[in-house]
């Protein structure tokens, strides 16, 4: 099974993506874009994983989540992965207090405890928009068009989920395995 730890994303956030992806969708562009339902910010990403392990990695999960209370965040501006002259992942960044980054620090350190090792560059908190296909190009910088196409809301995040994704013909579904409450 593929797992990852991550903050789904609330209202009103969702809204806000949800219509930036539908004019995203419209550019043209050779992007998978990431489908609605599955909106979210990734805290910790396992990959494949065996269905015995499930178990240590619920309660590494717990533990890093113990305390968090809720958090409050704010989508910030467009962007993309290496960069915006060569995008290969589009993005929107997301605004956090350091309450977020000590619970990502934490999910590191606490499953690289159980053999998962850590990401390995710093931690950027963001929700992706899309991916360009393989061999294909976007147009640099073209995605600034976009800057001023949803407003950069706050919102709060009161769940911790441990997702597994299942691929299917239709792209990844997301299904909880494990849901914390942060606090409301």
């Amino acid at each position: 099974m593929r797992l990852f730890a991550a903050i789904p994303l609330p209202e009103p956030a969702r809204t806000q993506i949800v219509g930036l992806l539908e004019r995203l969708r419209e550019s043209g562009w050779p992007v998978r874009w990431v489908h609605h339902e599955g909106l979210h910010l990734t805290l910790k990403f396992f990959g494949e994983v065996p269905t015995e392990r499930l178990e240590v990695i619920e309660e590494a999960v717990r533990f890093a989540g113990q305390g968090t209370g809720p958090l409050a965040l704010r989508l910030a501006e467009l962007g993309a992965f290496p960069s915006l002259n060569r995008p290969r992942v589009l993005y929107v960044a997301v605004d956090a207090p350091s309450a977020l980054e000590l619970l990502q620090d934490r999910l590191e350190r606490g499953t690289e405890a159980i053999g998962f090792a850590p990401e390995g560059t710093p931690f950027q908190p963001h929700l992706t928009l899309g991916r360009v296909r393989e061999g294909q190009r976007c147009p640099a910088r073209d995605l600034e068009e976009y800057a001023d196409t949803y407003e950069q809301v706050p919102f709060v995040a009161t769940e911790l989920v441990l997702y597994e994704s299942i691929l299917t013909t239709r792209g990844p579904r997301y299904d909880p395995r494990l849901t914390l409450d942060l606090g409301a």
